[in-house]
């Protein structure tokens, strides 16, 4: 990724020396290279790991021998402590994202025997704590933002092309930036992603709305967009490059607003909504699993505790509130089933006198 290397423009560290923690950081970013690690990955270990190198300049460690446990300690605590320009923290996600490099960095200096021994091998992670989505779609809002794309301009049947994707696999917003026309069958209703996050394939189902929508932009508006260099991406920009992520959020984002829903997100809106509505239309988790290419089973299971439909039903059945209703409806219908028949009994008795 040239444009993010570019960023790097404050100079950190001490480039003349061999043994200095520049140059170690560099071999680690090389050794990461060679286990084939994304450019994404890479970028995020140098930003963090200079963000680190940085924060030693300003205290003299200049060589990863000098770095102890309680220094590592230290740069936590400043972490936690920072505050950006508007006042604010730094997010635990943030805090996590700066310190999970540097575990990995000085694991790696000690399997290579530049270290002997692993300072940052005990250092605590902020902990997460277990979220759920801040906003989730109905069907009907989902409707809701689709139709707010002007489907009569080229651009907007690549937008609903690219929302109907979104919602009908799940699929992560790297992953759908990264597609390339050869992933999608869509005689066949199928979509390959290609090195989603962890490097690990899978073929998800496409439905047939967003099949439809993907077939009429390849068709219609992709071949005005690609330029004489094309190299299979699938969804492009009016300048016929590969989507920014960053780029594609703000768009996706914008139509949310407009829709009135008031509910806020981008891609992952979607991802939320279609893992939600489908576990309340009574799909099973481990398909979840497999449709939002999660590792583990657990990561998976928060949706249980957003998909409310079902919780509803059984609130409306099993709550005592509830019982204690009908409870006072069979007892009313009782007594006047026995009313009647005593009614009954007394006309009968007069006709016979």
């Amino acid at each position: 990724m040239p444009k993010r290397e570019k960023r790097f423009i404050k100079n950190v560290g001490d480039p003349t020396d061999p043994n200095g923690l520049l140059a170690f950081m560099d071999h680690y970013l090389d050794a990461l290279r060679i286990k084939h690690y994304t450019e994404q990955t890479l970028w995020n270990n140098e930003r963090y790991i200079r963000d680190f190198i940085e924060w030693c300049d300003g205290r003299a460690l200049r060589q990863p021998q000098e770095i102890t446990k309680p220094i590592l300690e230290r740069y936590q605590r400043y972490l936690y402590l920072y505050r950006k320009a508007d006042g604010k923290p730094l997010s635990i996600y943030s805090q996590r994202a700066k310190l999970s490099p540097l575990k990995g960095w000085f694991k790696w200096l000690t399997k290579s025997n530049h270290l002997l021994y692993n300072p940052a091998s005990e250092l605590e992670l902020p902990r997460i704590r277990q979220r759920l989505p801040k906003a989730i779609l109905s069907e009907t809002e989902v409707e809701k933002v689709m139709t707010q794309v002007n489907s009569t301009e080229p651009l907007g049947i690549r937008d609903r092309a690219v929302m109907e994707t979104l919602y009908s696999t799940g699929i992560r917003r790297m992953e759908v930036v990264n597609l390339s026309v050869f992933d999608i069958d869509a005689e066949r209703g199928t979509l390959l992603v290609r090195q989603g996050k962890g490097k690990k394939d899978r073929m998800l189902p496409l439905g047939e709305r967003a099949a439809y929508w993907v077939s009429r932009y390849v068709n219609e508006v992709r071949p005005e967009l690609a330029l004489a260099s094309d190299d299979g991406t699938l969804f492009l920009t009016r300048l016929g490059e590969k989507f920014n992520e960053c780029w594609l959020s703000r768009t996706v984002a914008q139509y949310v607003e407009k829709s009135g829903v008031n509910k806020q997100g981008s891609c992952h809106l979607f991802r939320h909504s279609m893992a939600t509505l489908m576990l309340e239309n009574g799909a099973d988790i481990r398909f979840i699993q497999a449709m939002l290419g999660h590792a583990e089973l657990s990561t998976t299971e928060i949706y249980t505790q957003v998909s409310i439909k079902a919780l509803k039903e059984v609130h409306s059945r099993c709550h005592p509130a509830k019982l204690k209703k009908a409870s006072e409806d069979s007892d009313m219908a009782e007594l006047m089933g026995m009313l009647a028949i005593e009614d009954e009994q007394e006309q009968s008795s007069l006709r016979s006198a």
